[in-house]
C-alpha cells in the first residue's frame, strides 16, 4: 500500500461544525452498554473459517476452508486482522489476550449488559485457531497468507483467490515476540474459562506454557522467520517485552513462583524496569507489562522482588502520567483532545491506554493510593475520567461530530476500508469477484458500503482532528480487531457506573446465561468450479525426474461456465489443453464454455511437485 499525503479540512467549515455542535457535545450522553454490544459484534464480522450456526453478521460465509491443508495442518478459523484477508498471528495474539484481560477486570459488567458470553465466544474463536496453530511444543504457524498478493486483490474473503500459504517458527527458525504473545493470550484466556470449562481451560494453559518455554529457549524475532510479515506487523520493539509480557500471564494464571521470579530477575536485563513508554500496542508491551506487574506488586503477591517490581510501576507511572500531561514527556494532543501518537490507524493508540488507564485508575483506587506525576499527586479518578474523554471522543465527542464507531450514533464512517463490507454479500450475489475486478467495481464505488461493518473503530482522525470518509483513506478508514480489543474492558467499566470496584481482590465472573461454546460449523459453502490434479505418471532422464500431472476443471452447477480464467504459479514445464493470455490461462480456443456437470482436462509435464493451480475469474449463465 502508498501512504497518502495528510488530508487538510479547511478551517472556515470546520469552525462552523465546531460551533454548530457545541451543545450536543456537552449535554448529550453516549450509550456505553450499546456500543459494547456492537464492538464486540464486529469480531464476528472477521472471522475466518467455517461460521457457526449461532453467527450474528449474516452477510458474512465460510471462507478459508483450506487454510493450511498444504502444509498438512489445519489452520482453518482465526481472524483477519483489519480490512484484509491475511491471518497475521502476532496482532491476532494481541487482540486474544487484551479481549480476555477486558473480561477478566470487568466481566461483571459485560454480564449485567448481556455481553459476557458474546465476548468469551469472540475471545474463544481466537484460541480455538491457536490450539491449531501449534500443533508442536516448539512450532507454532504465524500467519496464512501474505500481504503483497493479498493487498493486489479487492476480493471478499469468501472469493479469495490469494496464496494462502502458511508461515511458521521453529527452533531453526524462532519467533519469540510470536510465541510470547500467543503464550499471554492462551494464559489470559485459560483464566476466562477456568470456572465455564475447566478443561478447555487447562489446555490453553499447557499450550501457553510450551509456547513460553519455546519463546525463551530459541530467542529470536520473528519478523525474521516470517519475513512476508515485516512490511505490515514489523516487531520494532523487538522480542524482550514479549517474554517479560508471557511471564506476568503466566504467573496470574498459575501462581507459580518460577514466573515470578523470572519477572524479577529479568526486569533490568528485559527492559521492564527500565524502558518507559508513551504507547502500548501490539507490538510494543512494556506499559502493559508494567501495568500487570504494578497490580501484583499492590496485592501484596510481590514478595522479595517487591523492589524490583517497585521500579516496573515507576515506569507504569510515568506511562499513566505522559497520557494526562502531567509527565516530564507527554503524549500529544489534537485541538479536540484526542491523545496522537501517528497519523496511520492512531485510534490504536488511543483505546490500548485508554484500558491501562482504566484498570490502574481502579488499582490505586482499591490500594487507596494517588497517582505520583512530576506535577504532583493525581487522583486515581482523574485518569479514569480521561480515559472516558477518549471514550467520548472516539463515539462523536469531537469537532466534527463524527463517532468512529461504524454503526454506533448517526454520523460515522461510511466507506470503510474493508475488503467484506465494501462487496455485495456472498449471500444476497454469489456472482464471483475476481482479485482485480473488485478493485474496479467496488473498491472505486463513491457510496457507502453494502455491509454495514458494525461496531469496528477505525484509523481516526489526524493531528488536527480531520477525517475523510474514504474508501482509498487507508490510514484513516481502515478498522481492526486490536483497535477494538482493548474498547471492550474500557467500555464495560463506562457501562457499569461511576462506583469504584476493588480490582485488587480475586474477580469472580458471573454465571453465565446458557451460550454455545462450541458451536458445531455451518455446513461448507461448496464451490460451484472445482479444480482437482494428480500425478499421473514420472520417468527419469538424465538424472533428473520428470512428472506428468492431470488437471480437470470441473463445472459442479446446473448452468453454464463462461469466461474461465485459472492462475497457474510454480509451473516449470510444457502445459497442454489451455491458452495462455498474459499471466492467466483460459479455455481452449475450440471450446468457449463449459456445460454442466462437465470437465475439462489439461496437462503439464516438470521435475518438480504439482504447480498451483486457482481460479481468478468466471461467469454462470
Amino acid at each position: 500500500m502508498k501512504r497518502l499525503a495528510r488530508l487538510v479540512i479547511p478551517m472556515a467549515p470546520l469552525l462552523l461544525v465546531l460551533v454548530l455542535c457545541t451543545p450536543t457535545m456537552v449535554l448529550g450522553g453516549h450509550d456505553y452498554g450499546q456500543a459494547l454490544s456492537k464492538s464486540i459484534l464486529f469480531f464476528e464480522a472477521q472471522r475466518s473459517g467455517h461460521l457457526p450456526k449461532n453467527q450474528r453478521v449474516s452477510w458474512r460465509a465460510n471462507s478459508g476452508l483450506n487454510d493450511g491443508k498444504a502444509s498438512g495442518v489445519d489452520l482453518v478459523g482465526g481472524y483477519y486482522d483489519a480490512g484484509d484477508n491475511v491471518k497475521f498471528g502476532l496482532p491476532m495474539a494481541f487482540t486474544v489476550t487484551m479481549m480476555s484481560w477486558s473480561i477478566l477486570e470487568y466481566g461483571n459488567q459485560m454480564a449485567k449488559s448481556g455481553e459476557l458470553g458474546h465476548a468469551m465466544e469472540a475471545v474463544k474463536w481466537g484460541t480455538d485457531y491457536f490450539i491449531k496453530a501449534h500443533p508442536h511444543p516448539y512450532v507454532l504457524y504465524g500467519e496464512v497468507g501474505d500481504g503483497n498478493s493479498d493487498h493486489y486483490c479487492w476480493q471478499r474473503p469468501e472469493d479469495m483467490t490469494t496464496d494462502r500459504r502458511a508461515y511458521r517458527i521453529d527452533p531453526s527458525k524462532p519467533g519469540s515476540d510470536l510465541a510470547g504473545e500467543t503464550a499471554a493470550a492462551m494464559a489470559a484466556a485459560s483464566l476466562v474459562f477456568s470456572r465455564y470449562d475447566p478443561a478447555y481451560s487447562a489446555e490453553l494453559l499447557r499450550h501457553a506454557q510450551q509456547l513460553f518455554e519455546f519463546a525463551d529457549k530459541y530467542r529470536g524475532k520473528y519478523d525474521s522467520s516470517i519475513t512476508v510479515a515485516q512490511k505490515y506487523y514489523r516487531s520494532v520493539s523487538g522480542y524482550n517485552d514479549e517474554l517479560l509480557w508471557a511471564a506476568a500471564w503466566l504467573y496470574q494464571a498459575t501462581h507459580n513462583q518460577y514466573y515470578l521470579e523470572y519477572l524479577g530477575k529479568n526486569g533490568d536485563s528485559l527492559g521492564g524496569t527500565g524502558w518507559a513508554m508513551t504507547e502500548f500496542s501490539w507490538d510494543d508491551k512494556y506499559a502493559g507489562v508494567q501495568t500487570l506487574v504494578s497490580k501484583i506488586l499492590m496485592q501484596g503477591r510481590a514478595g522479595h522482588y517487591a523492589p524490583e517490581f517497585e521500579r516496573y510501576q515507576q515506569k507504569a507511572e510515568y506511562f499513566m502520567c505522559s497520557c494526562l500531561g502531567k509527565g516530564t514527556k507527554n503524549v500529544q494532543r489534537t485541538p479536540g483532545g484526542l491523545m496522537f501518537c501517528q497519523r496511520w490507524n492512531n485510534l490504536q493508540f488511543v483505546t490500548s491506554a485508554s484500558f491501562l488507564m482504566t484498570v490502574y485508575s481502579d488499582y490505586l483506587a482499591s490500594s487507596r493510593r494517588n497517582l505520583h506525576c512530576f506535577s504532583g499527586a493525581v487522583a486515581p479518578s482523574a485518569l479514569l475520567s480521561f480515559a472516558k474523554s477518549q471514550v467520548d471522543y472516539i463515539l462523536g465527542d469531537n469537532p466534527r461530530a463524527t463517532s468512529y464507531m461504524v454503526g454506533y450514533g448517526t454520523n460515522y464512517p461510511r466507506q470503510v476500508h474493508h475488503r467484506a463490507s465494501s462487496i455485495v454479500s456472498f449471500k444476497v450475489n454469489p456472482t464471483f469477484v475476481s482479485c482485480r475486478g473488485g478493485y474496479a467495481t467496488w473498491f472505486s464505488r463513491k457510496a457507502s458500503d453494502p455491509n454495514l461493518l458494525t461496531g469496528a473503530t477505525v484509523g481516526g482522525p489526524d493531528a488536527y482532528d480531520n477525517f475523510a470518509d474514504q474508501r482509498n483513506n487507508y490510514e484513516q478508514t481502515e478498522p481492526a480487531t486490536y483497535n477494538n480489543a482493548p474498547l471492550l474492558g474500557v467500555l464495560a467499566r463506562l457501562s457499569g457506573g461511576q462506583g469504584g470496584y476493588n480490582q485488587l481482590l480475586p474477580v469472580e465472573l458471573p454465571a453465565l446465561k446458557p451460550i454455545v461454546l462450541r458451536p458445531n460449523p455451518a455446513p461448507a459453502i461448496s464451490s460451484p468450479v472445482a479444480v482437482e490434479q494428480k500425478l499421473t505418471s514420472s520417468w527419469n532422464s538424465n538424472g533428473i525426474t520428470y512428472y506428468r500431472y492431470s488437471t480437470l476443471v470441473k463445472n459442479k452447477s446446473d448452468k453454464t461456465l463462461k469466461n474461465l480464467w485459472l492462475s497457474i504459479s510454480k509451473l516449470y514445464g510444457p502445459l497442454w489443453g489451455l491458452t495462455k493470455s498474459g499471466d492467466l490461462y483460459t479455455l481452449p480456443k475450440w471450446l468457449h464454455s463449459l456445460p454442466a456437470g462437465k470437465s475439462l482436462e489439461f496437462v503439464y509435464i516438470h521435475a518438480s511437485s504439482q504447480a498451483e493451480v486457482s481460479i481468478s475469474n468466471y461467469t454462470l449463465e
